[in-house]
């Protein structure tokens, strides 16, 4: 059963960092092609500044929980290098509680804004399920399609936090637990 969750978490990451990695080259393919048609051809395109903004915005909520997953994302690592160690990983897990509680916040009031969202963006088209069939839509993509990546994210970063825990508590009970290798790193490069 732990080796499913391992893989399943290893696919998720993977995936994760795939899209990621469309989404930058995306951003950068939609910025270069905006200014190239508004210097060069002086006929921007009216999509490309949006386009740009949501890839960056999705960008960001998607890798927030790959941060979550890899224990990079901001916390008080001077302080686990501090503390005794059983003391360090109460810490940390307490830390990836409130990070857990947070992913939580977002499913349930980023379902609330998907569900309320009112608006259209006049210049997207978009793809719809209409009349038993998917139906492209030239014009008005709605608003909500955007920021449908708040629970999106928030249950990816539930997820990750969840997995940061359990993989710390197995490693704990079994003794193979050990303090983040960075902590240690800066902790000494700080005493040279």
């Amino acid at each position: 059963m732990l080796e499913i969750a391992k893989s399943i978490d290893h696919a998720v990451k993977k995936i994760l960092t795939a899209f990621c990695a469309v989404l930058l080259l995306l951003m950068v393919v939609f910025t270069v092609y905006s200014v190239v048609m508004r210097y060069v051809f002086e006929n921007p395109p009216v999509w490309g500044d949006l386009l740009t903004v949501l890839s960056n915005i999705w960008l960001v909520f998607l890798a927030l929980s790959l941060t979550v997953r890899d224990k990079d994302h901001i916390a008080l690592d001077l302080i686990y290098t501090k503390l005794p160690f059983k003391a360090a990983f109460a810490v940390q897990q307490f830390w990836s509680l409130v990070i857990f509680a947070l992913g939580l916040v977002m499913i349930v009031y980023g379902v609330e804004a998907v569900s309320t969202m009112g608006g259209k963006y006049w210049e997207m088209g978009y793809v719809a399920w209409e009349d038993g069939g998917i139906v492209f839509k030239p014009n008005y993509m709605p608003k909500k399609y955007a920021i449908a990546i708040v629970p999106i994210s928030g249950f990816l970063v539930c997820f990750a936090a969840f997995a940061s825990i359990l993989e710390d508590s197995l490693r704990f009970r079994s003794g193979t637990y050990e303090q983040d290798r960075d902590m240690e790193i800066s902790a000494e490069s700080d005493r040279d």
